[in-house]
């Protein structure tokens, strides 16, 4: 899955900045361009799991001459693609079978306790905010 970004050039000092507009609030900048698009990257993955997790839809892309006749504005903007794995979307819960050893479930327990989570609540919050750090 793809969805289209607009890149603004960059006017010293600032970065290249990216919007995705097919998801609304959802922006990126970088020095480069492919460090803009890399965070742009970045940002439609946390912008979807935040809908997700609020229960949001998530909006499909649309198609390039829809956005360009839609925004007008950025004519002069360059337009750009950036994948995004489906997996992202789905939010089918599956059952895995997880071996650690025990003195590392009590600690992962504690963790998850004192932070107000299931134990699988808790490593599903590692591993989105883990992503996120990436």
């Amino acid at each position: 899955m793809h969805y289209l970004v607009a890149i603004e050039p960059a006017t010293r000092p600032a970065p290249f900045g990216v919007v995705v507009p097919d998801l609304p609030g959802c922006f990126a900048a970088g020095e480069t361009v492919d460090e803009a698009l890399a965070n742009a990257e970045d940002a439609i993955a946390a912008w979807i799991a935040a809908a997700l997790e609020v229960g949001q839809t998530v909006p499909a892309p649309s198609d390039i001459t829809a956005l360009r006749h839609r925004h007008r504005s950025w004519r002069t903007w360059t337009w750009a693609a950036v994948r995004i794995d489906p997996a992202a979307l789905d939010t089918t819960r599956e059952r895995i079978s997880l071996h650690l050893p025990r003195c590392v479930l009590r600690r992962l327990d504690a963790l998850a306790r004192s932070a107000g989570e299931t134990r699988a609540g808790y490593i599903a919050k590692l591993a989105i905010e883990g992503a996120a750090v990436r």
